[in-house]
């Protein structure tokens, strides 16, 4: 669905480096621009992110990147054209001056509050999308859920049937090497055998609530198109939680 849309990163700390990767890496999308507090760098063909962050980490900034042409002093990074535009850098980054320029079709708020009020009203008016901060950088607290429930427990993900999933796998491997009559590609073995590490469990725990927690957003918005746009209807879902959790417990 990414593979070939053009995004903007604004902000190229942990989580927008890590933005900027997955979607590169894992959606195909060019990641046409990254900002910074002291200007920006862009590539039309799309910036290998991993080169920019090593460069970063050597430089102390992102500008004079070879792969990019760098713009300095130059806050405008987030107005250029893109498909998809992700502040993650800090809050009222889009306001009433600059929201006019924005250009991109989907804003994705991985930042806290990078759209003011005034700013998400003028954008909507625009026709452009915008998926709220309060969904969008949640997965942190989820994964920091996971890790509460894992100390408490005191046992890793996946402890109780990691050998169980391994021989399973190895059944299903043997089986269809019998059918089939060839080898399992070497290259996939090992990575099928071990059915995934402590990390994978993690990431499909997370996906799993961010999808639902989403389903929940676009079905309520679908249901009552009245609430306007996603941060409403993602306030409106966590109230309505919240006051079932009251009410399970007879408040």
């Amino acid at each position: 669905m990414l593979k070939g849309a053009s995004a903007i990163v604004q902000g190229f700390g942990n989580v927008g480096y890590h933005a900027a990767k997955f979607l590169s890496e894992e959606d195909s999308a060019r990641v046409i621009a990254v900002a910074e507090r002291d200007g920006y760098v862009a590539n039309h063909d799309g910036l290998a992110i991993e080169a920019l962050k090593q460069h970063q980490l050597r430089t102390g900034s992102i500008l004079g990147f070879e792969g990019a042409i760098s713009f300095a002093d130059d806050m405008s990074g987030i107005e250029q054209p893109c498909d998809v535009l992700i502040p993650a850098a800090m809050e009222n980054a889009i306001h009433a001056e600059n929201a006019e320029r924005i250009k991109a079709h989907l804003i994705v708020e991985a930042a806290n509050g990078p759209v003011t009020f005034e700013s998400d009203k003028i954008l909507r008016a625009r026709g452009i999308t915008l998926l709220p901060d309060l969904y969008v950088n949640a997965g942190g607290v989820v994964v920091s859920y996971f890790e509460w429930v894992k100390n408490l427990t005191h046992i890793p993900f996946g402890l109780m049937e990691r050998r169980r999933r391994e021989r399973r796998n190895q059944t299903i491997a043997a089986a269809l090497e019998r059918m089939t009559g060839k080898q399992f590609p070497a290259d996939m073995r090992d990575e099928f055998l071990e059915g995934g590490a402590e990390i994978d469990l993690v990431c499909s725990g997370l996906e799993d609530v961010m999808r639902s927690a989403w389903t929940n957003i676009a079905d309520l918005l679908e249901v009552q198109p009245e609430l306007g746009d996603y941060r409403t209807a993602a306030y409106v879902t966590a109230i309505r939680r919240v006051a079932a959790a009251y009410e399970a417990i007879g408040i």
